[in-house]
């Protein structure tokens, strides 16, 4: 609480709202009172913002199962709020927002009306704790988007208006929930109806709806003079307390920009900073008016930025003493996503701790070999080293989680070249019926744009690894799950623009539209990304949790090329044995299906499809079998037996699997590769190129006794169709629908 309150005060803010719904005793347990060590850590936060000449708001939600006219839910009401004030809590919020219009039965005897029940009970609590000077009220209805039938008609908050004490402020969010702009002549009409201006609970940086989604842009679309409209304002942040940092910097500009006032008797905010990221008003009143000063969200990020490369390059550790983590920070929020560091913190996987799946074994190296790979791939589990992170980097980290009605300068050009790049595909398709325009300026535009993107995709993958590499680790262990997940994302879109590049036939997709309220479509820029590939309705193939331990290796997955050789087991009787049993006619039959990932030490896993197996199938028998048969049995027939395996490996499938599953595919990656996501970012890869040549599905033999992959396949949607009847060897076909 001291590093939280020392900023707030650093920074002007004067007032801190605590309404978590982790705390179970604000919303859910609302009845009971907190133990005597609860009561601890809540005086300690209190003093602690009080000694820093910070308003304390106390919050309380019961309006989802309080009986309004019980007399024992109002005493219990009254003994939490008494218990609160014991504690040396001085403001205080009834919260009725996101919950029923209904009431039970007792309550519709009882008042006339849903709002007339809120309003009773909130005007009974003001009063039982003396008329304290901050006293808030969040209404059902607390956004024009709730209103029925509209702002100016709601019976709702005509009650309101009319029968809430005069004193006790109103919460209002804008005209949405999330409100991409606050207007003047919208305030004022909100103000006639409640009869007093509203405070703004500012949901603009509010990530809580959405796990993938992150917001480091400047405080945006508030005009400085607004606040002649308002009696305060409230920002209700990221969950992630170090994603706040421009958020609260911007917001403090806007306050400077509006805080020369020509008349009025407004509570001065004294520090460091004069700004505020929770400014309350508690002597606003009509008539005031404010100088309308400029204000710039694009200075204002740039001075934030400038600020902040400091203090991320600080060599900080998550939940120590100097980066002391509250238990909850946002107003409204769901609990962050679990530390990637935790228990661990930068602890190191060791090389082949744990086999993952679809990794081979270390007797049979089937993964095709690159060049620069030594025989040893050493310190393949996490890359140490502290790094800084660039100005560069940062600019590109805000722009790819700007604000949630905007992207960012970045994220705008990811989603806009790859949708072009898709769109114009046929350029450069190998079907294209215009084979004079091949080497016309279209083509070398396609092949330019595709240049660039490739490069942002590197650029992310490098944000990443400073970002796990770097010093600060309280930053890493708030913006870890948001740079992993970009960062596969386009690994993905990467090897998808490669592929096409390398004139393959391809379909399109449709473009979802634009919603009103920014949690319509999920992910923010991964999930745009993710809808622009051909599978990007597969959810459950983009959501997974991050690894526990990160690294901060780089990786990279590209289409397979013919000069990449096959893996050779010097044991053998024959070099090629294992290449040519495994990956040999996938790669000689469609290898435009075949895909290779890299580290940087080297080619360290694949992955292989088959379009149509029936049509594959053919073809084996055509020419591939009677090519091994000439390459192995003219040297003795003891390499009969491999030719055997090899027309077994070849084994028909049932119809009624290939009708639902025409497609195939094997991964392979080496034992040291201990980053699971990585091996699923692989394989969504074949499967957006499967998807994109017509595939309805494809499918993957296991062997029974491998639980790692079977496992791994069923996390991605996989289903067991067959067991012991695909072929004349036991084994599992695990399939999904694309």
């Amino acid at each position: 609480p001291r590093f939280f309150c020392t900023r707030m005060q650093n920074w002007g803010l004067n007032t801190y709202l605590y309404g978590p719904k982790d705390d179970l005793k604000h919303r859910l347990l609302w009845r009971e009172v907190y133990s005597p060590e609860e009561e601890g850590q809540l005086r300690t936060l209190i003093k602690e913002a009080q000694s820093r000449g910070l308003r304390f708001v106390y919050a309380l939600s019961p309006g989802q199962d309080i009986v309004f006219s019980s007399p024992c839910d109002l005493t219990l009401l009254k003994r939490k709020l008494r218990q609160v004030s014991d504690l040396g809590c001085q403001a205080f919020a009834i919260l009725f927002d996101d919950i029923d219009h209904s009431l039970c039965q007792a309550d519709s005897e009882a008042f006339s009306s849903f709002a007339h029940a809120q309003v009773t009970v909130t005007n009974e609590m003001y009063r039982f704790l003396g008329e304290p000077p901050v006293f808030l009220f969040c209404p059902t209805e607390y956004c024009g988007s709730l209103c029925s039938p509209s702002v100016q008609k709601s019976p709702y908050l005509q009650t309101v208006g009319e029968d809430l004490l005069p004193d006790i402020t109103v919460i209002w969010t804008g005209n949405k929930v999330i409100s991409r702009k606050l207007s003047v002549d919208r305030l004022a009409e909100v103000e006639s109806v409640l009869q007093r201006p509203p405070l703004i609970w500012d949901n603009l940086h509010a990530n809580d709806y959405d796990s993938r989604r992150l917001f480091l842009g400047p405080f945006k679309g508030r005009e400085p003079w607004l606040r002649g409209h308002l009696r305060g304002l409230l920002l209700n942040p990221n969950c992630e307390f170090e994603a706040n940092y421009i958020p609260l910097h911007t917001l403090a500009s806007w306050y400077r920009a509006g805080s020369q006032e020509r008349k009025g008797d407004i509570a001065r905010i004294q520090g460091k900073n004069r700004t505020s990221c929770r400014i309350y008003f508690p002597n606003a009143s009509e008539g005031q008016f404010y100088e309308e000063t400029d204000y710039c969200p694009d200075r204002a990020l740039s001075a934030a930025l400038h600020d902040w490369m400091e203090e991320l390059n600080q060599p900080l550790q998550a939940g120590t003493s100097v980066v002391e983590k509250l238990p909850v920070f946002p107003l409204n929020s769901s609990s962050p996503p679990p530390s990637p560091t935790k228990g661990k913190g930068e602890s190191e996987v060791r090389e082949g701790e744990k086999r993952q799946p679809g990794q081979v074994p270390a007797s049979r190296p089937a993964v095709p070999a690159g060049g620069g790979r030594g025989r040893k791939a050493q310190g393949r589990g996490l890359s140490g080293g502290k790094g800084l992170l660039s100005e560069a980097q940062v600019q590109l980290l805000v722009g790819l989680h700007y604000l949630p009605h905007e992207h960012g300068p970045s994220a705008q050009k990811l989603i806009q070249d790859l949708t072009w790049l898709k769109s114009n595909c046929h350029l450069v398709s190998a079907n294209s019926k215009k084979r004079p325009l091949r080497k016309s300026r279209y083509v070398d535009e396609w092949r330019d744009r595709a240049s660039g993107f490739l490069s942002l995709c590197e650029d992310i993958a490098q944000l990443h690894c400073s970002v796990v590499g770097g010093a600060n680790r309280a930053v890493l262990y708030d913006l870890y799950p948001y740079v992993w997940d970009l960062r596969n994302m386009a690994l993905v879109a990467k090897a998808f623009v490669c592929w096409l590049g390398e004139e393959r036939t391809t379909t399109g997709t449709e473009l979802l539209g634009e919603e009103s309220e920014p949690w319509a479509l999920k992910g923010g820029v991964s999930g745009e990304v993710q809808m622009l590939l051909p599978i990007g309705g597969s959810g459950e193939l983009f959501t997974h949790p991050p690894p526990l331990f990160p690294t901060s290796r780089l990786y990279n997955i590209r289409p397979y090329r013919n000069k990449d050789k096959c893996g050779q087991d010097s044991g053998a009787s024959h070099p090629d044995v294992v290449g040519d049993r495994c990956l040999g006619p996938c790669l000689a039959l469609c290898p435009e299906y075949s895909f290779i990932l890299e580290d940087e030490l080297g080619v360290c896993g694949c992955i292989l499809g088959i379009l149509d197996v029936r049509s594959f199938a053919k073809r084996c028998q055509a020419s591939w079998l009677p090519a091994m048969r000439d390459k192995y049995l003219p040297k003795g027939n003891n390499r009969s037996d491999l030719i055997k395996l090899m027309e077994e490996d070849q084994g028909e499938y049932p119809d009624s699997l290939l009708y639902h599953f025409p497609s195939q595919l094997r991964l392979d990656t080496l034992p040291e590769l201990v980053d699971v996501s990585v091996s699923r970012t692989l394989l969504v890869t074949l499967l957006v190129a499967l998807k994109a040549n017509g595939s309805q599905g494809v499918f993957c033999e296991v062997q029974p006794t491998d639980r790692q992959r079977l496992e791994f396949l069923t996390k991605l949607g996989f289903l067991e169709i067959l067991r012991g009847e695909a072929r004349s060897r036991e084994g599992v076909v695990m399939a999904r629908l694309l």
